[in-house]
């Protein structure tokens, strides 16, 4: 058996468990997926954000935070993964900053700081579908 070290343990419990809280945020959503978006468009009626724009991102929202969640559990496009959740939170807290809801955005800027460590450290991703990436060394090609 493989003998990972502490930052690579680290890695992946970090990537494991933000990935198990979209892949969550998703499947609860789901099955009351028109009741979630139709509550996200309502409680955005008073910003200046537009119905037009709301009701579409509220019913497409969980499928992401799944499919992102999935992408981070199994370690796969691990770095596209990372960067699209912090773009993805990014958006969240532009919609909770309209909405003056500022308890979400201190809870969302948790998210960003967790997403900036998980790329910050990706040289330590491992037990992943794309741990096994080629990298450049000191000029030379290796597997990683």
């Amino acid at each position: 058996m493989k003998k990972y070290t502490n930052d690579q343990l680290a890695f992946i419990v970090a990537r494991i468990a933000i990935g198990v809280n979209l892949l969550v945020h998703g499947l609860v959503r789901i099955p009351k997926l028109t009741a979630f978006a139709e509550g996200l468009t309502k409680g955005f009626s008073e910003t200046l954000l537009p119905t037009f724009i709301v009701a579409p991102f509220a019913y497409v929202l969980p499928f992401i935070e799944l499919i992102l969640g999935l992408f981070l559990i199994v370690g796969f496009k691990t770095r596209v993964a990372v960067v699209t959740s912090t773009f993805l939170i990014t958006l969240l807290i532009f919609g909770s900053g309209l909405k003056e809801d500022w308890a979400a955005v201190g809870t969302q800027m948790i998210y960003v700081i967790f997403f900036f460590l998980l790329l910050k450290n990706l040289d330590h991703n491992c037990i992943a579908i794309d741990s096994k990436r080629k990298m450049t060394v000191d000029g030379f090609k290796t597997k990683k």
